[in-house]
């Protein structure tokens, strides 16, 4: 089935939060979502109703960086180290773990339901099993310092469709694919372009891989972060986007951003693979659409809201963005 076209975006509707918004798990086919904000809190929101009012859920001790749904089990991180497990139906908390040892950056869930990955700044991704909340895998490819020997992160998770692959980005641009059923590396991918280090100005560094996502096929791997920059009090760098072959860890293409600066931090393939769409921020938001097999970007444009995640349908006709004191809803048909 061929995918709706980026000519045919337009925005349906925004909503006024007044927190920041970092995280989101929409249902297939759903007016309900899920949300993890900058309050601490997990909420349930509902599109549908005649005022938009998401009510709260659950609350973490810090920042709710990643919400993953599957059925009715919803996985919230947090910078608190911890993950959460909850039940949306019977609306009780089934466990919560002392996961990582700093905080989590992102937790998502694999296509076909059985795992969640997280990752955070002690370094490692850990897979677990959702059902039970069992450790499956740890997976340490990433170094703890960065070549300045300062602390490095680990900001970026990805499954591939069939949930066989597993990528991981962190702050240096090091990128590791993994084999989910064994836990071993199976290739590395360098996007050092999204980093920068200011030894002039101060002991600094900004950047990073930010977003991740397999095309459909699993041949290629989308990368997301910024260019270099100059003032590393700001993110004032191009936005970036480069994809691997990554098998041969080779770069395909790269866009290296010519209208807006800021974050890609999250990115999604259409479904029949003919764009990639990436979306981010850093004092407004924004829309990056490609055509990757002609190396050609097909449509940039302004969001209101600082994009920190968005979801998608699985037929890439409705996408939900989350962000700085706004949601807005987008179609594409």
């Amino acid at each position: 089935m061929k995918s709706p076209s980026p000519d045919a975006l337009k925005l349906v509707k925004d909503y006024s939060r007044p927190v920041i918004t970092f995280a989101i798990a929409r249902p297939d086919g759903s007016d309900s979502a899920y949300i993890g904000c900058s309050d601490f809190k997990v909420y349930a929101a509902d599109f549908a109703a005649a005022k938009f009012e998401p009510k709260e859920l659950y609350s973490h001790e810090s920042y709710v960086t990643g919400v993953a749904l599957v059925g009715n089990t919803l996985v919230s991180c947090s910078y608190d180290g911890k993950l959460t497990w909850f039940d949306t139906e019977e609306k009780k908390t089934i466990r919560s773990h002392e996961a990582h040892a700093k905080w989590i950056r992102k937790v998502i869930a694999s296509p076909d339901g059985k795992l969640i990955a997280s990752v955070a700044d002690d370094m490692v991704c850990k897979l677990w099993e959702i059902k039970t909340g069992k450790l499956v895998h740890e997976l340490r490819g990433h170094k703890e310092k960065t070549p300045n020997d300062f602390n490095s992160m680990l900001y970026a998770v990805a499954f591939s469709a069939d949930s066989k692959l597993l990528a991981t980005g962190d702050k240096v641009g090091h990128i590791v694919v993994w084999d989910t059923k064994s836990g071993k590396p199976l290739s590395t991918c360098e996007a050092p372009v999204m980093y920068t280090w200011d030894k002039v100005q101060r002991n600094h560094s900004i950047g990073g891989i930010r977003s991740l996502a397999f095309s459909p096929d699993g041949k290629s791997l989308a990368v997301g972060g910024m260019g270099k920059v100059g003032n590393i009090d700001h993110l004032e760098g191009k936005a970036r986007v480069e994809v691997f072959d990554w098998k041969s860890s080779k770069q395909i293409v790269e866009f290296p951003g010519d209208k807006f600066v800021g974050l890609v931090n999250r990115l999604a393939w259409a479904p029949d693979g003919s764009w990639l769409v990436g979306a981010g921020g850093a004092g407004e938001g924004f829309f990056l659409f490609y055509d990757v097999t002609n190396k050609k970007t097909l449509r940039q444009e302004k969001v209101m809201t600082h994009v920190h995640d968005f979801a998608i349908t699985a037929a890439a006709d409705l996408i939900t963005c989350v962000g700085h004191s706004k949601i807005v809803v987008y179609r594409l048909n």
